[in-house]
């Protein structure tokens, strides 16, 4: 999805830069910063009373991802 944000010239330079020494896109080092940002404000619903919820495996990523809504 395209959308338009304003940011400062020098978190841009900042951004290309990274993006260029980990060789990815600058998009995914906006994105990477911005799923870090959320999941910080994110609790996993995994655990209930004294154990894991019924159906969730910790060593499954995606269905981990997608308890999260990744």
């Amino acid at each position: 999805m395209r959308i338009s944000v304003e940011l400062s010239a020098a978190l841009i330079r900042d951004a290309k830069k990274l993006a260029a020494e980990r060789g990815v896109t600058l998009t995914a080092v906006i994105e990477d910063a911005l799923r870090r940002q959320l999941a910080k404000h994110r609790t996993l619903p995994v655990f209930k009373g004294d154990g894991l919820m019924p159906g969730v495996e910790l060593h499954d990523t995606s269905m981990l991802l997608e308890l999260v809504g990744e």
